[in-house]
């Protein structure tokens, strides 16, 4: 026989064991989206220089090769934090492309303005490749140049076209110019792009999907409504969806991917291939 004290130790301790794991939950939760939230929303405070969105600098940056001197086909896709407070954890994300001998770019990206009034939300436009993003500075995501592109650029003008939002915006959870982004990239693996956390509503799929490619390509995510999910891929690595906030670990460089603050560790590098040939998909 077992002494009844043995008995209810036993049934103390797994009694414990899910206050414990509620407990290691919540730890893991706050540590991994409410700390880098809240870092990455004091530094936005105070660094905002709050210069009214009318007045912010919107010109090129320099980051696109120039087209009198880069006859090849070039295709590149750009993030800039978003205006005011939602630049804490949000970024505005669009595709450049400009064919082989072309003179200028065009910018397809989606955005909000006008849409209540009826206005159109893709946005395909010969503007600065590059510029400014309302006095924000743009980075470059993925760059591909070379003889193949030309195609590239074709298929990227079909996949505005098929985006199943062509006159809807919602800033969160989407669609949005994220989802716009990963729509696009979902149809070109060739660019392997990789979003930051910070591109909200990546995650949010078209047409109510539960699963799809991840965007870059390389591997899968499960979502619901952009509200919670998880992305599982070899450009991405894990990262885990919450409210439209993403979190969780790179391989490909090494480092944590966090909400607002994007990546503590390796820098990401763009995908870049000066070289490529035209035996990529028609």
């Amino acid at each position: 026989m077992i002494p009844a004290e043995h008995d209810s130790h036993g049934e103390r301790r797994s009694a414990d064991k899910p206050r414990r794991l509620r407990r290691w939950l919540v730890i893991a939760l706050v540590t991994a989206f409410l700390i880098p939230t809240v870092a990455a929303t004091a530094q936005r405070l105070l660094l905002n220089d709050e210069t009214p969105w009318w007045a912010a600098q919107k010109g090129p940056t320099g980051l696109a090769p120039d087209p009198a001197t880069t006859p090849e086909a070039v295709l590149q896709v750009y993030a800039a934090r978003a205006w005011g407070w939602r630049g804490a954890l949000g970024v505005h994300t669009w595709i450049a492309a400009k064919r082989s001998g072309a003179e200028s770019y065009q910018r397809l990206e989606v955005i909000g303005w006008g849409v209540r009034r009826g206005g159109i939300a893709v946005r395909v436009s010969t503007g600065a490749p590059d510029a400014l993003w309302y006095g924000q500075r743009p980075e470059l995501l993925a760059e591909l140049r070379g003889p193949g592109v030309d195609a590239l650029i074709d298929r990227t003008l079909n996949l505005a076209r098929s985006y199943p939002y062509p006159a809807e915006y919602r800033v969160w959870p989407g669609p949005n110019s994220n989802t716009f982004t990963a729509h696009l990239a979902r149809g070109l693996p060739e660019l392997a792009l990789d979003l930051p956390t910070t591109a909200i509503g990546k995650d949010f799929l078209p047409n109510g999907r539960w699963f799809a490619k991840a965007p870059s390509g390389t591997g899968f995510q499960l979502s619901l409504w952009g509200l919670a999910g998880i992305t599982l891929a070899l450009e991405e690595g894990l990262e885990f969806n919450l409210l439209g906030l993403g979190a969780g670990v790179d391989l490909s460089p090494p480092a944590l991917r966090v909400p607002g603050l994007e990546r503590i560790g390796s820098r990401n590098i763009p995908r870049s291939d000066p070289n490529l040939t035209a035996t990529l998909e028609p």
